[in-house]
C-alpha cells in the first residue's frame, strides 16, 4: 500500500491496464450474447415465412393449375385490360343491339353509360329501353346469357304497353322493358 500512496501516477496506469482489457472482455462478452438474442427472435420471424415459402414450393404444380383455370375463368366473365373502355362499350352496345334484334325485340333508345371504376374491374354499361313480345324478350334474355365475355343484367323494367295492340301472332303480349346492362374489364 506504501508504493500505491508513493506512485499515484504508475498506480492509475497499471490499474487502467489491468481493468481496461477485462471491460473490453465483458463488453464484447455480452455483445456477442445480444447479437445471440437477436439472432433468435430474427430466427421466430423467419420460420414461418420460410415455411410458406416451401408450401408454396412443394404446391408449386397445382398452384400454376389453379392459376391457369382463374385465368380461363376470368377470360369467361371479363375483357381484358388491353381493351380500350369507351370502344368496348360501343362494341356492347351494338352488340347487344343485335342480339336484341334477332330475338324480334325494337330498340327504341339506348345510352353508354359512364365506365364505373372499381378495385380489381371496370364495369362498362349500356341502358336500352326495348319493345316487343314476352317470347322476344325471352329470346332476347338467353341471348343476353350466351354472350361472352358474361353480360350481366344489371337492372330489368318491365311493363306492359299502354295500347291494345297485340303482336303479329295474335296472342302475345306486347312490352317495353328498360334494362341496364354490364359488362366488366379487367384492371391491369
Amino acid at each position: 500500500m506504501n508504493w500505491i500512496r508513493l506512485h499515484r501516477r504508475a498506480a492509475v496506469f497499471v490499474g487502467l491496464t489491468l481493468v481496461l482489457p477485462v471491460f473490453f472482455y465483458f463488453k464484447t462478452v455480452f455483445g456477442l450474447l445480444g447479437l445471440g438474442f437477436d439472432y433468435a427472435a430474427d430466427r421466430g420471424r423467419i420460420e414461418p415465412r420460410v415455411a410458406r415459402l416451401q408450401g408454396l414450393l412443394d404446391n408449386e404444380t397445382e398452384l400454376t393449375k389453379q392459376s391457369q383455370l382463374a385465368a380461363v375463368r376470368l377470360r369467361e366473365v371479363a375483357f381484358p385490360s388491353v381493351e380500350d373502355p369507351s370502344a368496348l362499350a360501343a362494341r356492347l352496345q351494338s352488340d347487344v343491339r343485335q342480339i336484341l334484334a334477332e330475338a324480334g325485340m325494337s330498340v327504341s333508345n339506348s345510352q353508354v353509360m359512364p365506365v364505373r371504376q372499381g378495385e380489381h374491374f371496370d364495369r362498362v354499361a349500356v341502358n336500352l329501353t326495348v319493345a316487343g313480345t314476352l317470347p322476344g324478350l325471352d329470346a332476347a334474355l338467353i341471348g343476353i346469357a350466351a354472350y361472352r365475355p358474361q353480360l350481366l343484367v344489371e337492372s330489368l323494367d318491365t311493363f306492359p304497353t299502354r295500347a291494345n295492340t297485340r303482336a303479329k301472332d295474335g296472342d302475345a303480349q306486347t312490352l317495353t322493358a328498360v334494362m341496364q346492362l354490364m359488362v366488366l374489364r379487367a384492371l391491369p
